[in-house]
């Protein structure tokens, strides 16, 4: 379904647009997959909306090409918020602020694998060029969600990108790592979920007595170490 639009912006890399999420809540965004760009452009606005220090604003959440500015409607003025952010998006460039780099070590294989080889036959090639091909990229952290501190990062390699199982896992272990088309994240906690798992993360994701609590944060750039490499 079409988001209903009710202002447009613009820029050189994309189409952005404004639209109502109820009576509580606007989002800016664009059509876009997967690009670095275009998050970052998101990113950036986010980060403008919060400087703001605008009047009924709870809460700002950036996505992969979007951004939702959650809103008390008896204090905000949605009108004049639509309006700003109508012209950050045409105005605001990608984030010039290099992202934090993460080293995370992972196990790959084994138990906390057991997906490993399925992707290796996705691929038509052996264990050891998924985990080559998995651990040669620098990811970019697009937005979290889902779980607390579930970092979606991409883009993965075309060859290696298995998308979902068909039957997601009743419950898949903390700090598995797994595929999902050109995605790739690690779970923070015991959860159901479809992505190819195919190895467990040294990091823990979230820690409720963490400071701060999320280990990532969308702009993030984020890559796998291998410590090693078992068959499932």
């Amino acid at each position: 379904m079409t988001p209903p639009e009710i202002d447009g912006g613009g820029s050189a890399a994309a189409a952005w647009r404004v639209w109502r999420c109820g009576d509580a809540a606007l989002a800016v965004g664009c059509d876009a997959e997967l690009n670095p760009d275009v998050n970052a452009k998101a990113v950036e606005i986010a980060r403008q909306v919060r400087a703001a220090g605008l009047a009924g604003v709870r809460d700002v959440v950036p996505t992969h090409s979007a951004v939702t500015v959650y809103v008390d409607p008896l204090v905000a003025d949605t009108a004049a918020l639509s309006d700003r952010l109508r012209r950050w998006a045409a105005s605001a460039e990608p984030e010039t602020l290099p992202g934090r780099e993460l080293t995370v070590g992972v196990r790959y294989g084994g138990p906390g694998g057991p997906d490993l080889g399925a992707v290796a036959a996705f691929a038509e090639c052996s264990l050891d060029e998924v985990v080559q091909r998995h651990a040669a990229a620098r990811y970019r952290v697009f937005m979290l969600g889902f779980l607390p501190g579930f970092a979606y990062m991409g883009v993965v390699d075309r060859r290696i990108a298995m998308p979902r199982r068909q039957t997601p896992r009743v419950a898949v272990p903390a700090r598995a790592v797994g595929i999902a088309g050109r995605q790739t994240g690690i779970y923070p906690a015991v959860a159901p979920g479809g992505w190819q798992l195919i190895g467990t993360a040294e990091l823990e994701p979230f820690r409720l007595d963490g400071e701060p609590a999320c280990v990532f944060r969308p702009g993030d750039l984020v890559r796998f170490e291998p410590r090693s490499v078992e068959a499932p």
